[in-house]
């Protein structure tokens, strides 16, 4: 049976709920649903601004959206969709808050004009093996009184994994967000009157993804996108499978050298291994040049 709702996490469905003017409201209350404001209170407008990805980042199509935007206040934000474990995420997120940060000096050239800048991500992988909550903010600290004096960074995480409540466990907004973005594509009628509940906000995240108010058009780029992501999964797993088969072969040739070594004969080896005894006799004659 066909789906009502899209996945929010493919590319095109996430920019068209958040990503666009017309339903910036949307990203306004997510944000600030899922940002803990101390200082600044909560954000009350936002301006999207042109969002730039470092080219060798964007070729290996990585990171799936990056939303760019600042609110009335001058602090910029970036929200982005991470659906791919990429070695040094937690790095780039830092990168890419650095720019942000000092793209702001050529207006004024005055230091203490800085905004803060607020990096946030979705990720379906799990970041901080260590941590047991979804949810994890970091800010910059002093080392002995966990006092925050340098402001103009914050991060936060949301890890899909992590989160595993069910509707009827559901207790609060964020909450539902991340039910929202783990299993909206498998909600069905009943179960959305639950989720909504009387969150107008939350209500229409969904009515964003009902696949029956997109047009042709809209379909046909969605799929492109889910197309192409499932692809590029699927070339890791190739990357993957084909590193194990090395690392094994690697392994086996290791063990025929250390039994060569202590003398024990080419076919007791072959049987033990697998290799060939021309392969065997190969490994001797590389270990003898040695």
């Amino acid at each position: 049976m066909l789906s009502k709702f899209l996945d929010p996490k493919n590319d095109v469905a996430f920019k068209k709920i958040f990503g666009t003017e017309k339903n910036k409201d949307i990203l306004i209350h997510f944000l600030n649903d899922m940002i803990t404001f101390k200082e600044n209170g909560p954000i009350k407008e936002v301006t999207f601004l042109k969002t730039t990805q470092d080219p060798e980042t964007a070729a290996k199509k990585t990171s799936i959206v990056d939303i760019l935007c600042k609110d009335n206040k001058g602090n910029q934000y970036i929200v982005e969709m991470q659906v791919a474990k990429e070695k040094g995420f937690e790095k780039r997120a830092q990168y890419y808050a650095s720019k942000a940060y000092i793209s702001q000096v050529h207006v004024g050239g005055e230091y203490h004009n800085l905004k803060e800048v607020i990096f946030l991500a979705i990720a379906e992988f799990v970041m901080f093996p260590k941590k047991e909550h979804w949810k994890s903010d970091h800010v910059i600290l002093d080392r002995e009184s966990y006092e925050h004096d340098l402001k103009g960074f914050s991060f936060t995480f949301l890890e899909l994994p992590k989160f595993r409540k069910s509707i009827h466990e559901l207790s609060n907004i964020p909450e539902k967000w991340m039910y929202f973005f783990k299993h909206a594509e498998e909600t069905s009628e009943e179960d959305l009157q639950k989720i909504i509940g009387h969150d107008q906000i939350i209500e229409r995240a969904y009515d964003a993804l009902n696949r029956f108010s997109w047009n042709e058009e809209e379909l046909l780029t969605y799929a492109q996108a889910e197309k192409y992501e499932g692809a590029y999964h699927a070339s890791l797993a190739q990357k993957f499978d084909e590193g194990v088969e090395k690392g094994i072969e690697k392994g086996v040739e290791k063990i025929a050298k250390n039994m060569l070594m202590s003398d024990i004969n080419i076919e007791i080896i072959a049987s033990i291994t697998g290799l060939t005894a021309q392969k065997i006799k190969n490994l001797s004659s590389n270990t003898e040049e040695k």
